[in-house]
């Protein structure tokens, strides 16, 4: 059978809503014998809290396997300084790094949230000290890049436009961990142990979950819930392996294209 990675937000479920059916895929899928990682981009819980939240609406999963952008952000920066403009949630998954205010060797950005809390962590006083570190000769990371999320009230800002305004100050690049980065698509593929050509990526975010996997040689399937835009399909370059109304038709879909 193939190994599986599914997206969590938008797939699973939008704004702690489940999508209409997926529990039920997600154990016919664990029935039919494929071997599945959730993999995600979400950067304003623990590991711990989104394996419960997933419990939470029925979706039976172990922590072990989901798999989140903080640890990508061990791996590449265990050793070094880090300044961490996170949601607090994350900073225990975050275990192994060395956090301090300056004299950094790394920036690290994390995601946005729809509470307060975000005002404190992307205050212009954060991001001038962010500003000032990258100037001084630290490097820009950042969990992800997404521009937006989708929410039970439509799509929110997300923190891309915080790194994208770094960039631009400082004449720099940041380093995406997660999705759609080779290096975070290279870890997941080692933890089902799986080879690219026989992996299959569910998402409903173009460019993170589709092109990013496409581009490991992965096959990929879009689902029209959370981020999924039609016009978007159209114009990229770019195309899924196939498209499901939902995961709920993931595993039938499947069982007819294996």
């Amino acid at each position: 059978m193939a190994a599986i990675l599914l997206d969590v937000d938008g797939v699973l479920h939008v704004s702690g809503e489940p999508i209409a059916g997926a529990a039920a895929a997600v154990s016919r899928l664990r029935e039919n014998g494929h071997r599945l990682r959730f993999v995600t981009n979400s950067t304003i819980r623990s590991k711990a809290q989104l394996a419960e939240q997933l419990r939470g609406i029925g979706i039976e999963v172990e922590e072990s396997e989901v798999q989140t952008t903080a640890d990508a952000a061990v791996a590449a920066l265990r050793g070094r300084r880090v300044l961490a403009l996170v949601m607090h949630a994350l900073v225990g998954d975050l275990d192994g790094l060395e956090l301090v205010g300056d004299s950094v060797d790394a920036v690290l950005l994390g995601g946005a949230d729809e509470t307060p809390e975000t005002n404190l962590v992307f205050s212009y006083m954060n991001l001038a000290r962010a500003f000032s570190e990258i100037e001084m000769g630290a490097e820009l990371y950042c969990l992800h890049r997404n521009k937006w999320w989708q929410t039970a009230l439509g799509p929110m800002l997300d923190s891309g436009a915080f790194v994208a305004g770094l960039e631009f100050a400082t004449d720099t690049e940041a380093t995406v961990l997660g999705k759609p980065s080779a290096a975070y698509f290279e870890a997941a593929l080692e933890a089902v142990d799986a080879e690219p050509e026989l992996t299959w990526m569910v998402g409903d975010d173009l460019e993170s979950d589709i092109v990013g996997a496409h581009g490991m040689g992965m096959r990929t399937v879009l689902v029209r819930t959370g981020k999924f835009r039609p016009d978007e399909v159209e114009a990229s370059r770019v195309k899924p392996d196939g498209i499901v109304s939902s995961i709920a038709h993931l595993p039938e879909w499947l069982e007819e294209h294996l």
